[in-house]
């Protein structure tokens, strides 16, 4: 009741049931053709990691608006990012989901379906649209296999706006049972129903919705808007466990992007975090932004993989998790670890950029430079102004290839702003021994910090070029007492190798709670 069945674009009868076992043992054999096929895709695209055959992955295409007004926008991405996080519900040892970031880059598009397979690398796609009008809502979904792409199944809903949450978690129900009736065997576990979310208030949700909307925007006024939005959904409704959580999202990223000193906003995320897991202790995002904040803030280190391990547990399909997980290792010292952490990410979330541009960092900590400029330049191959790939030019002057550094720092200029600049070309400047100019350019920075203060990190850099052992120390400790978390990075940037032996870096290492031991290749 509620639903009628459509009437597929073009669908193939479904495969019977003997056909599809008989495929099914040769799935390592097609695993290897799908391999081959990514091997030619990968020059024009960001290299990325098979999902394993028994994980069955899926991709939430981004649900159709027919409403006509751009201004519901954040309804259908919201009905996109919940039909994500129902279906990752369902069984995440054996249903992967593509996280939302990577399905975004197909909104509006017109990519075929066949190309988006072997992009994100699944086995089914859920493609949709909604239809709004005052109290009511149409949602039609369909559900396709990609090796033929047969159309498995197809409903379209009439509700109520009220019961739009029930209707994600029928969808989802049937959707993973059509999976299993595909596979011709009993593969999920599947719980009885997704776990409900937590809110009471239909209004609560839909100012949730347009939340999450500005916050995955990732800029600064976005994340401004977002925390107008979680608020006012939290005045709608007090135990409203996922608007703590996306406020507290919105603070720890708010802080990252703005470079105002982090102490206030994070404290902010604290106490939001803090507040989902009162309300719902089982809510994977509030355990990974708290453990990002006690990493970051805290530097307690023990107590932030704690949180990391909990929320992974709760969630295997939250890419952000593995992501912010890989860091954490990357920082002690653990790669092996951490490479595997953040190819889960990639599998989770094969186009994001931030995941690649860190997967590529973990080679530059480990000293493996010639992989990590291969990782870091495909990414800006995919976007040239993606500034957490520019950290290429690290690894340009730790292989003496200064000139390709330099022209980097050139080429990014007005992306970095005037203190990124004249820092970065401070550093490498003095590392390729031209002290000259790098003085020139450490009197400019100088010049700018009084003008403005900046991130005090960004003068130790500066200082590290030129092997100037008490000012680089001088700006760390300045930087710890601001609690920077550029302090994360201090036991594995080989930035600060010409340090370890000193006694006063020492103790700032384990102050900040981290041992001095250089971490190996």
């Amino acid at each position: 009741p509620g639903h009628t069945a459509l009437r597929p674009r073009s669908a193939p009868g479904r495969p019977a049931a003997g056909r599809l076992r008989w495929l099914w043992l040769l799935a390592p054999g097609l695993v290897l053709i799908a391999l081959a096929a990514a091997m030619v895709w990968r020059r024009q695209h960001l290299p990325r990691p098979q999902a394993a055959p028994e994980r069955v992955m899926l991709a939430v295409l981004p649900f159709e608006n027919l409403t006509g007004d751009a201004a519901q926008e954040y309804f259908s991405d919201g009905m996109t990012e919940e039909m994500i996080a129902q279906l990752g519900d369902l069984d995440p040892q054996h249903l992967g989901v593509i996280a939302r970031t990577s399905v975004m880059h197909y909104k509006n598009g017109k990519t075929p379906l066949d190309q988006i397979g072997r992009e994100l690398g699944v086995q089914y796609v859920l493609e949709g649209s909604v239809r709004r009008d005052a109290d009511k809502v149409r949602i039609t979904a369909q559900l396709i296999q990609m090796k033929d792409q047969s159309h498995l199944w197809a409903r379209r809903y009439d509700r109520e706006l009220r019961s739009t949450l029930a209707l994600q978690s029928e969808i989802a129900q049937e959707i993973a049972g059509e999976i299993q009736h595909a596979l011709g065997a009993n593969k999920f576990a599947l719980a009885a129903e997704p776990p409900p979310r937590s809110f009471t208030s239909y209004e609560a949700y839909d100012l949730y919705l347009k939340g999450r909307y500005f916050w995955n925007k990732r800029t600064g006024d976005g994340f401004e808007q977002a925390i107008h939005y979680f608020q006012q959904a939290i005045a709608k409704d007090p135990n409203y466990a996922q608007a703590y959580a996306g406020l507290a999202d919105s603070y720890i990223l708010l802080a990252a992007y703005s470079g105002a000193p982090p102490a206030e906003p994070l404290q902010k995320a604290r106490a939001a975090a803090t507040q989902a897991l009162h309300l719902d202790e089982g809510l994977a995002e509030a355990h990974t932004s708290l453990a990002l904040i006690t990493e970051n803030y805290d530097w307690d280190w023990p107590a932030a993989e704690k949180e990391y391990r909990r929320a992974i547990e709760l969630n295997p399909n939250y890419a952000t998790a593995y992501q912010w997980y890989a860091e954490y290792l990357t920082w002690l010292g653990r790669f092996d670890e951490a490479s595997r952490a953040s190819e889960r990410a990639r599998e989770l979330d094969p186009l994001s950029l931030i995941i690649a541009a860190d997967n590529g960092m973990i080679f530059y900590y480990s000293r493996q430079y010639d992989r990590a400029e291969t990782k870091l330049n495909a990414v800006l191959e995919m976007d040239p102004n993606f500034t957490r790939a520019h950290k290429v030019r690290e690894v340009y002057v730790e292989k003496g290839q200064f000139a390709e550094a330099l022209a980097d720092i050139e080429k990014c200029r007005t992306l970095f702003g005037m203190p990124v600049y004249w820092s970065s070309l401070a550093y490498t400047l003095g590392r390729s021994g031209h002290a000259a100019e790098a003085r020139h350019a450490l009197d400019e920075l100088e010049r700018s910090n009084r003008r403005q203060p900046m991130n005090p990190a960004a003068m130790a850099w500066a200082y590290a070029g030129v092997s100037d052992k008490d000012h680089t120390l001088l700006w760390l400790n300045n930087a710890y007492a601001q609690r920077s978390n550029a302090m994360t990075a201090l036991k594995v940037d080989p930035g600060y190798d010409f340090l370890r032996g000193d006694p006063r870096f020492q103790d700032l290492m384990n102050r900040v709670g981290l041992d001095n031991s250089r971490p190996d290749k």
